[in-house]
């Protein structure tokens, strides 16, 4: 049972390390998408700001997966998740069920961790 829950954390955290990696590595061949996402995803490479989006992948996975600090890993993991979802209601609709999936494991195991953000939601 307890397996069980840790199973979301672990699942999450692996999705974000391993995308997250491949943002550096190259390992998973991703075809560049066309339109407006395309030269989105342009803007992020010339600028090199997909350093910084991968990096906060990288880490709040890796943070997931070690089971310390998992809502710092949510907090780096959360706004990621937003980008995402935007990205895909907005520019590439096609791929918009694996955010949905990530964002959903996110609400579980933020419900698990919710005493850790309690304070967060006092007056």
């Amino acid at each position: 049972m307890k397996f069980l829950a840790m199973l979301p954390r672990l699942l999450l955290g692996l999705m974000f390390l391993v995308f997250g990696l491949n943002g550096f590595f190259h390992f998973l061949p991703m075809p560049t998408p066309a339109g407006d996402a395309g030269d989105f995803f342009g803007v992020l490479f010339r600028t090199h700001y997909y350093v910084v989006i991968f990096a906060c992948q990288v880490i709040g996975g890796a943070l997931l997966l070690a089971g310390c600090f998992v809502p710092l890993g949510l907090v780096f993991l959360g706004p990621i998740l937003v980008n995402i979802l935007t990205f895909h209601a907005t520019m590439a609709p096609e791929g918009f069920a694996p955010g949905l999936v990530a964002t959903v494991l996110w609400f579980i195991v933020f419900y698990q961790r919710r005493a850790a953000f309690a304070p967060l939601f006092r007056a």
